[in-house]
């Protein structure tokens, strides 16, 4: 009996361990494309790795590398989720090919988007684009959307051989690390951070015009696009886009944070202090760009003076759900700042009404300056991450001179 029980034991072992070979990843870039309603192919390069005994991988976007580390696997099922934004994968697994759906939990609903991932395909759009005569490089003056809704924006991209990277800036941020290339005359752009997905394709009619241009986001998101070559091409200024009501100087809220303390603008803590107001949410890609940056500033200025509150403004204004997601990113970006669950939602309107001091929220984040007086000087929208390259470090330069400005001041 005792041997028959010992023989079970090692048999359970053995078929263990053999599911558990069968559904590790081969390790190397992978090819992944999420299927949008339309049947096009949003695609993105993502590497395995092993790691101390465990798998984890990183999604490739021009220079980000993504990391991901919640990978689980039960027979041939494979559980990936997204370290931020409240998605996840589930998948079957079938040699070198995953297949299955990337699920993104929405406030009221789950949107599910066909997925497919092949092992050892480092390409992105074409193993062998045709040979093209153009080259992209450069700035440009670029409107999304037709008579019914457009947005100015300013496209940057660099093109080295047939590789295509760079971003589209906004007056409310970026389009974040896209990558793609030029085949023929055609241009190819994409981007996935886990929590959003973009897909750019253009003609190029000549080295100074974009026409025909396609744009897709997500599972049913589509428009129009087209651009001109322009040097000089620029958006309004990020400061002038958002202000105080006449009247008004000052900011005054009172929200709960994670914890459930309630934490006031008028404590004792942000008394005679800079203070840095980041309206920001955890489903906001160029919030997490912004909160990254913000992580390593509040611990160069927290010992001269300057303290950062993050105002929340989540998918819905369940409190244990607000209070998950954003445990997720504190955790993440290892944020030492307070951050308050307003308990309204990121309808744009509905974040105007929790800070009724405020003209308008135009986008996320928006981020509010504060001196020693406790009064508003300057209010800036949007937020240009390192995916817009020398705009980053020139927001940084002087972000970080008008706070020295400010703690300078009697």
């Amino acid at each position: 009996m005792i041997k028959r029980i010992f023989f079970s034991a090692v048999l359970v072992a053995a078929l263990t361990h053999i599911t558990a070979a069968q559904t590790k990843l081969k390790p190397g870039i992978w090819r992944g494309a999420l299927i949008t309603a339309s049947a096009h192919q949003i695609p993105f390069n993502f590497e395995v790795s092993n790691t101390a005994g465990k798998q984890e991988l990183a999604i490739i976007n021009n220079t980000e590398h993504l990391k991901v580390t919640d990978l689980t696997a039960k027979g041939d099922s494979v559980f990936i989720k997204m370290p931020l934004f409240d998605s996840e994968f589930r998948l079957k697994q079938d040699g070198d090919r995953l297949t299955g759906h990337y699920i993104k939990h929405l406030g009221d609903r789950d949107a599910l988007m066909n997925f497919s991932a092949t092992a050892g395909t480092p390409w992105r759009f074409f193993e062998a684009p045709a040979k093209t005569n153009y080259n992209v490089s450069g700035r440009w003056s670029a409107i999304i959307g037709d008579s019914t809704g457009r947005d100015t924006t300013v496209g940057e991209f660099k093109q080295a051989g047939q590789r295509v990277t760079g971003t589209f800036l906004t007056t409310t941020g970026d389009y974040r690390f896209l990558d793609g290339t030029v085949s023929g005359d055609s241009l190819y752009l994409s981007c996935f951070d886990g929590g959003h997905a973009f897909l750019f394709t253009a003609k190029i009619s000549d080295n100074n015009t974009l026409t025909d241009g396609k744009f897709f986001s997500g599972l049913t998101g589509t428009d129009v696009w087209a651009a001109v070559r322009d040097e000089n091409a620029k958006l309004p200024d990020a400061y002038s886009l958002s202000a105080l009501k006449p009247g008004y100087k000052k900011l005054a809220f009172s929200f709960k944070d994670i914890n459930g303390k309630q934490v006031s603008l008028g404590d004792a803590r942000f008394k005679n202090k800079v203070v840095i107001v980041q309206i920001m949410g955890s489903w906001c890609p160029n919030c997490m760009d912004e909160t990254a940056y913000m992580v390593n500033y509040y611990k160069k200025y927290r010992p001269k003076g300057v303290e950062v509150i993050g105002l929340a403004y989540e998918r819905t204004n369940d409190f244990a759900r607000s209070q998950r997601t954003l445990a997720q990113l504190k955790n993440r970006f290892d944020i030492t700042y307070p951050l308050l669950i307003t308990g309204y939602t990121s309808n744009k309107e509905e974040t105007a009404k929790s800070l009724p001091a405020l003209t308008k929220v135009v986008g996320f984040p928006t981020t509010i300056i504060i001196d020693k007086k406790g009064d508003v000087r300057k209010i800036h929208t949007g937020f240009s991450g390192p995916g817009t390259g020398e705009h980053y470090t020139a927001f940084i330069s002087e972000f970080e001179k008008l706070t020295d400005d400010l703690l300078a001041e009697r």
